[in-house]
This record gives structure tokens, sequence and C-alpha cells, in this order.
């Protein structure tokens, strides 16, 4: 027998970090956003490379 969700609570708490992790912390982020953002830019541009090649 399935079962059917019909609704989905999510909680988070967010705690704020130390000043001297902060920095750090923050170089690293965005270090790896750049790293995401370039990955989803290669993917998009072999997706039209893709279409436009049919």
């Amino acid at each position: 027998m399935p079962v059917i969700v019909r609704e989905l609570v999510v909680r988070a708490n967010v705690s704020e970090n130390r000043r001297d992790e902060a920095g750090a912390s923050s170089l690293r982020d965005q270090s790896s956003r750049e790293d995401l953002i370039k990955e989803c830019v290669d993917q998009v541009m072999e997706i039209l490379k893709q279409k436009t090649e049919r």
C-alpha cells in the first residue's frame, strides 16, 4: 500500500560562525560557488551545442 505525503515540514537552525572562521569560510564558499557556476555554464553550453548539431 503506497504512502502519500501531503505536507512536508522542513526546519533548520542557523548559527553564525565566529569571526576568525568566517573569513576562511567565505573564501571557500566563494571558490566553490565559482566552480559550481563554471560547471553549470559548461553543461548548458554542451547541451546547446548538441541541440544545434541535430
